[in-house]
């Protein structure tokens, strides 16, 4: 029986949040619903934007990323996971005030490409312009060859199809956003990417294998595998 409890530290965007949880529901094998794991949603979109702090814009988003934790502790979660793959950039400082494990996601997303793509050698990023400049990848991805887009591409086509006015961010997840990101996505491949990681959230609520050549991948399906087991 799954006894334990799933908390999602959420709201960085709150449907990444709820795509996670449907993940997480997807992902578990049962045949009622009791056999489901319990999950506390805290759905916190005061949270100050992970990108505008990274690029000297905005607040910390530490300090409301630890009081959300705390609130899914004192609920008694035993492990935790963020929807939010810039939030990753502050996840060992959050860990170190909570006592409950949080999984991360860019941690299980390179033992994945290990185990099933051993052979490649470069993969493309599609992230936040916040999150590029921070490392992540490079940080948590090894032995690997990293390519982003170039410059005018991922001001004028990535951050635009996140933060721009007809963005995923303001709730349009169609066709606007979805080109966009294709036109990023071949870049990438033109540039020898052999597969794609969905570097950000919202990508993944409009991109997906369907519309690219190249596998691409989301750690978001990683991270609901991973927390599932």
């Amino acid at each position: 029986m799954n006894d334990k409890i799933i908390g999602i530290l959420g709201g960085m965007g709150p449907e990444a949040t709820a795509n996670l949880f449907i993940k997480i529901i997807k992902t578990t094998k049962v045949k009622a619903d009791q056999d489901h794991y319990r999950v506390i949603i805290d759905s916190n979109v005061k949270i100050p934007d992970r990108t505008q702090f990274i690029l000297g814009l905005g607040e910390s988003p530490v300090k409301s990323m630890v009081e959300t934790g705390k609130i899914l502790e004192k609920s008694g979660v035993d492990v935790g996971c963020i929807p939010c793959i810039t939030a990753h950039y502050f996840i060992e400082e959050v860990q170190k005030e909570l006592s409950f494990p949080l999984l991360n996601a860019l941690e299980e997303l390179n033992e994945y490409i290990k185990i099933n793509y051993p052979i490649v050698k470069k993969i493309g990023i599609l992230a936040t312009t916040g999150t590029i400049n921070t490392g992540l990848f490079e940080k948590y991805l090894s032995n690997l060859e990293i390519v982003y887009p170039e410059t005018i591409t991922q001001e004028n086509k990535v951050m635009e199809a996140i933060y721009g006015k007809e963005g995923i961010k303001s709730g349009n997840t169609g066709e606007y956003p979805l080109n966009l990101l294709k036109d990023a996505s071949n870049e990438l491949i033109r540039n020898g990417a052999e597969i794609l990681v969905s570097g950000c959230t919202e990508i993944a609520l409009v991109l997906n294998n369907r519309h690219v050549k190249k596998p691409i991948l989301d750690p978001m399906d990683i991270l609901a595998k991973s927390i599932v087991k």
